[in-house]
C-alpha cells in the first residue's frame, strides 16, 4: 500500500464524462476536480441529475460505453492514474481496494444466488480464500454489519431479507476485502428514517474501525452534516461549491447551496412551510450561455446570463462557482462585503 506524497488517497483532476443522446452531447461531468485524504469522509450532494453518481462511476470506470465516455481528466489513486490502467488491472482494484455501495441493493444483489455465495465470490477472487475460508469470512462480515443469526441467514436469498438487511449485506460485501476507499451512492434512499439512521451509523462506525476513506453521495444535505469532513455541492455536472462541512453549513458561499440548505425541513418552524428552489434543473443537452443556475437564482444579474462564473477561492478550503461568491459568503457571515 502506497500513499501519494501530499497525503491524498484520491485526487480527481479535470474529469469530464459525456453521454451521446438523440438531443445532443450531455456533459454529465464537466471539469470536476477534488481531493480526498486517507481516513477522511467526503460528501457529494446535489439534486438528481447533477452528476454525483456519474462522477463516482467514472472513478472506478463503470460508465456504460456507449453511450457514455470518459473524455478527459485524471483519477489518481495512491498516485496511479486509474484511467490509464488496463481492464484487467482496474478489475483487480474494484472490490479489493475501492468498493462501492449502490443505491438499490435489490438490483445489485443476484436474486438467484444465496447471500453467502455472493459474499464468498469477493474474497475468493480478491484474497485467494478457499471455499471454507470464504464461507467463514462471509459469516463474520454479516455479523459485523449486524445481521442476526448470521450463520443460518447466510444461506438465504436476497428476497428473504428486508430492505435494511439487504443494504447491510451490500455493506458487508463492500468491506469484505478491507478497501482503502468506500463509495456509498445514496445508501439509504429506499429505506425508512429509522433504518436510514442505523445504516449511516454503521458506515460511520466501520469507517472508524478500519480507517477506510469514504465518499458519501446523497441529495440530502442533512445526511452529510454529521458524517463528513468535507462537502462538494454539484449542479449541472459542475462543482458549484466545496468546503469543510462545518463551514459550508454555517457560511455557504453559493446561492445554490443556500437554496439546498433552506430546503432542509426545520422542526422549529411553527408555520411548517417547506422551501423549494424555484424552477427545474437545466436541460443538460442544451445548456444556455452563462451560469447554469441563473434561471433559478435569487442573486442573478445580467453578467450571470452572459458569462460562465469563475471558481472563486473564499478561503484556504472553501471555493464557490459564482460571479457573486464573495457577496454571498459575506452575507452568510453577516459581515459587509469587502472590496
Amino acid at each position: 500500500m502506497t500513499s501519494s506524497a501530499d497525503g491524498n488517497l484520491l485526487e480527481v483532476k479535470n474529469l469530464r464524462t459525456y453521454f451521446e443522446s438523440e438531443d445532443g452531447i450531455v456533459r454529465a461531468v464537466d471539469d470536476v476536480s477534488f481531493q480526498l485524504k486517507r481516513g477522511e469522509t467526503l460528501g457529494i450532494v446535489g439534486e438528481s441529475g447533477s452528476g454525483k453518481s456519474v462522477t463516482n462511476l467514472s472513478i472506478i470506470r463503470l460508465v456504460p460505453n456507449p453511450p457514455g465516455k470518459i473524455v478527459s481528466g485524471e483519477v489518481l489513486f495512491n498516485g496511479s492514474d486509474l484511467l490509464l490502467l488496463s481492464n484487467d488491472a482496474i478489475r483487480k482494484i474494484r472490490g479489493r481496494r475501492i468498493a462501492m455501495i449502490f443505491q438499490d441493493p435489490m438490483t445489485s444483489l443476484n436474486p438467484y444466488m444465496k447471500i453467502s455465495k455472493q459474499l464468498m465470490e469477493m474474497t475468493q477472487l480478491h484474497l485467494g480464500h478457499s471455499k471454507a475460508q470464504a464461507h467463514d469470512h462471509a459469516i463474520r462480515m454479516l455479523e459485523t454489519v449486524g445481521i442476526p443469526d448470521a450463520r443460518s441467514r447466510a444461506d438465504s436469498y436476497p428476497h428473504e431479507f428486508s430492505g435494511g438487511m439487504r443494504q447491510r449485506v451490500m455493506i458487508a460485501m463492500a468491506l469484505s476485502c478491507e478497501p482503502e476507499l468506500l463509495i456509498a451512492d445514496e445508501p439509504t434512499t429506499a429505506l425508512d428514517v429509522t433504518i436510514q439512521a442505523q445504516i449511516l451509523e454503521l458506515i460511520k462506525k466501520l469507517k472508524h474501525e478500519t480507517g477506510t476513506s469514504v465518499i458519501l453521495i446523497t441529495h440530502d444535505l442533512g445526511v452529510v452534516a454529521g458524517m463528513t469532513d468535507h462537502v462538494i455541492v454539484m449542479y449541472a455536472g459542475k462543482i458549484f461549491e466545496q468546503a469543510r462541512t462545518g463551514e459550508l453549513f454555517s457560511t455557504p458561499g453559493n446561492p445554490y447551496t443556500k437554496g439546498l440548505l433552506r430546503s432542509v425541513p426545520d422542526p422549529t418552524d411553527e408555520q411548517g412551510k417547506l422551501y423549494q428552489i424555484p424552477g427545474l434543473p437545466p436541460d443538460m443537452a442544451h445548456l444556455k450561455p452563462g451560469c447554469p443556475f441563473a434561471a433559478r437564482c435569487d442573486y442573478v444579474q445580467d453578467i450571470c446570463r452572459r458569462e460562465f462564473p469563475p471558481f472563486v477561492q473564499l478561503n484556504k478550503d472553501h471555493h464557490s462557482l459564482c460571479h457573486f461568491a464573495r457577496e454571498v459568503y459575506s452575507e452568510s457571515r453577516g459581515t459587509p462585503v469587502q472590496a
